[in-house]
């Protein structure tokens, strides 16, 4: 028996989630529909209010409800320090691992040429208005360790030495409780590439 004409739409609007099938959907819709219907409102206007009124900061691009974040309005924030990561996902995952008190910039993702993402689409004009006109102490360069990432950790590097701002990279390497025998060789040699002297 074939579903009902409204469930199907609800299941195939359920998979615009990113790693949602169809049985997921499925099972996400009948949950709804069966086991917390109030759940379901809660959530339809919730979605409905975050569609309307989440836009981005016009200074780091971060998402907000206001014309500025609260991490860019926050005069306690060193504007000395300037973060550059992909997505806001990575402000989110800085923000609770780390004691970072600077501020970010976010690109949106990454230098891709074969996909087309050229620097205009990662907001590098407006980057570098910002370097221009109030330019950090330092920019720490927080890109994913991917052929992408890096292409775009090394524009980044590029267009802070213009402007004589120092810059950092984030470690990447053998992470912590991981064993060498299971890590793959590029993170190996890059771990190794990158080591530190350790203090006496």
């Amino acid at each position: 028996m074939a579903a009902e004409p409204l469930l199907e739409r609800l299941i195939d609007a359920l998979r615009c989630l990113p790693g949602v099938g169809p049985k997921s959907a499925q099972r996400m819709a009948l949950h709804l529909l069966e086991r917390d219907r109030e759940g379901g409102r809660h959530l339809s206007a919730v979605l409905d209010a975050a569609m309307e009124r989440i836009g981005r900061c016009r200074e780091c691009r971060n998402l907000t409800e206001e014309e500025r974040c609260a991490i860019c309005a926050n005069p306690q924030r060193d504007a000395s320090l300037l973060c550059v990561v992909e997505s806001p996902s990575d402000v989110i995952a800085i923000e609770q691992a780390t004691g970072y008190q600077g501020r970010y910039f976010v690109l949106l993702g990454r230098l891709s040429p074969l996909d087309g993402v050229g620097p205009a689409d990662l907001g590098l004009d407006s980057l570098a208005e910002r370097l221009a006109s109030a330019p950090p102490a330092e920019i720490i360069i927080a890109t994913n360790p991917t052929v992408e990432g890096e292409a775009t950790a090394y524009y980044l590097q590029r267009m802070a030495q213009k402007q004589g701002i120092a810059v950092s990279r984030i470690a990447h390497g053998v992470p912590l409780g991981g064993e060498l025998e299971f890590t793959d060789q590029s993170t190996i040699a890059h771990a190794f590439s990158s080591r530190q002297t350790v203090p006496s």
